[in-house]
């Protein structure tokens, strides 16, 4: 089964992604959500999530730092993580690139962006 993780500490995000999202599981993809920088990391090390759109400013461990955990320590290079956040300096899409994300988003997203991410991540098309 093919699996979402939403990670955001603001629960308006993450139910604004989970709704855009939301067609995907008509097609059997779980949609999973964490609060925070620590569940978000749990959840990816015990499920294995295929996309993983990551807030970066958390309390606990931020998006930066689970990032490079995912992709450095544990070398899980098939979790594909979108950094979703409102900070879109050049200094941080670049520290986006030293923890190895797949993609940088910054906030306000546009709904369509998340959705061809998806729909490309996953292999799957909407209907």
């Amino acid at each position: 089964m093919k699996k979402i993780l939403i990670v955001d500490d603001e629960v308006n995000n993450r139910l604004l992604l989970e709704e855009i999202l939301e067609e995907f599981k008509e097609q059997g993809v779980e949609i999973v959500l964490a609060e925070d920088g620590k569940q978000g990391l749990d959840i990816i090390l015990r499920e294995k999530p295929n996309l993983v759109f990551l807030d970066i400013m958390m309390p606990e461990i931020d998006g930066y730092e689970v990032c490079n955990i995912v992709k450095k320590e544990f070398n899980l290079m098939n979790t594909y993580i979108v950094l979703l956040t409102a900070k879109g300096q050049a200094e941080d899409k670049n520290r986006g690139k030293v923890v190895l994300c797949d993609k940088y988003i910054t906030k306000p997203f546009y709904f369509d962006e998340v959705l061809a991410i998806a729909t490309e991540v996953l292999g799957l098309k909407l209907n």
